[in-house]
């Protein structure tokens, strides 16, 4: 070992890797511990990162769901201390990883939870790697988890995560036997999750996608002479989340007055005949996306956090304990991850 410290992993490997295959996988796990001790001491946090991630997975190709992912989270706690940066390299590791440790038990979330923390924080995403976002949110797609892909795509933000969340709401509400009666609310809650968030196109992907899976037999209507159309249904809040969609994508702060007042009278119109639109959770969250894209001020009381008991009664999920004062929101696409509950 040189004074700079050891380049390579092959010495550590040699040593951890034939006790897994000889079925030892505790002398293994411990090894590849005291290596990377040894390694990580030196500054050679490189050799330390492919020891442990060699290392993670042979164990967690054994089955060793419990050693495999400590060395894991080692891994990323390796990735900390070296300030190793998101890439596709630093990412495949952690994705493998993610995909053998399997659903059972609570490894995996943990593995999850820690790879999504390092991503934002190494990366230039607040809610996390977008990709590594997808990868898990499709992960759980494929096992038939609906619930848990949702907050994973939601915080991804890309076109292909939106797409995506319009399949799982579709299976979602098909699931539920309510396509007819809950399809807007499916739709809305996608469309005021990714507003809320600043994405503007995610929402505009997700809504066409959604509407694409749904047996429609409505007229097209022409917004003006953009070209642009929505599909008018029977459904109005189907039909409110389209043109809030298309309101918003003109919107310029207070320097566009056409759709800040176009925004008003949408909302007003729709809430004036009740139902969904008119509860007073979904009244609050309107204030917010009229604050963040068009600059109007909030009602007076009404600064409260919109991720609390925003929604609550509408969509389900455990109310806050009250009322609370949030700071205002700008629009940063990827920054947040709000999700709203619905039941």
């Amino acid at each position: 070992m040189s004074r700079t410290g050891p380049t390579s992993s092959a010495k550590a490997l040699e040593a951890i890797l034939p006790l897994i295959a000889a079925g030892q996988p505790y002398e293994a796990h411990q090894k590849a511990r005291t290596f990377t001790a040894r390694y990580t001491k030196a500054g050679a946090h490189a050799v330390a990162i492919d020891v442990l991630f060699q290392s993670a997975r042979e164990l967690l190709k054994a089955g060793n769901a419990g050693s495999g992912t400590d060395l894991a989270v080692l891994l990323l706690d390796s990735y900390e201390r070296a300030g190793e940066p998101v890439s596709d390299a630093s990412r495949g590791r952690v994705t493998q990883l993610i995909a053998l440790v399997g659903s059972s038990g609570a490894w995996r979330k943990t593995v999850i939870d820690k790879s999504i923390a390092w991503s934002a924080k190494q990366g230039s995403y607040p809610a996390g790697d977008p990709a590594l976002q997808h990868y898990v949110g499709e992960l759980f797609f494929k096992e038939g988890d609906l619930d848990g892909a949702e907050p994973h795509l939601l915080a991804a933000g890309t076109r292909d995560s939106a797409r995506l969340l319009a399949q799982v709401y579709f299976d979602w509400v098909k699931a539920s036997r309510s396509l007819e009666s809950h399809a807007g609310i499916f739709a809305l809650r996608g469309v005021l999750s990714h507003l809320l968030n600043g994405n503007i196109l995610a929402a505009r992907t997700f809504l066409d996608a959604f509407i694409s899976h749904l047996p429609l037999s409505g007229e097209t209507l022409s917004i003006g002479n953009t070209g642009d159309e929505i599909r008018i249904t029977r459904d109005s809040v189907l039909n409110f989340a389209q043109l809030a969609v298309r309101t918003v994508q003109r919107a310029a702060g207070s320097q566009n007055k056409t759709a800040r007042e176009a925004w008003v009278r949408l909302c007003g119109t729709y809430q004036s005949r009740g139902g969904v639109l008119a509860r007073p959770e979904v009244r609050v969250v309107l204030n917010e996306l009229a604050t963040l894209y068009f600059e109007i001020p909030p009602p007076r009381g009404a600064n409260v956090n919109p991720f609390g008991d925003i929604m609550s009664s509408l969509f389900g999920g455990a109310p806050g304990a009250g009322a609370v004062s949030a700071p205002p929101r700008t629009i940063t696409p990827g920054a947040g991850r709000a999700q709203l509950a619905l039941d």
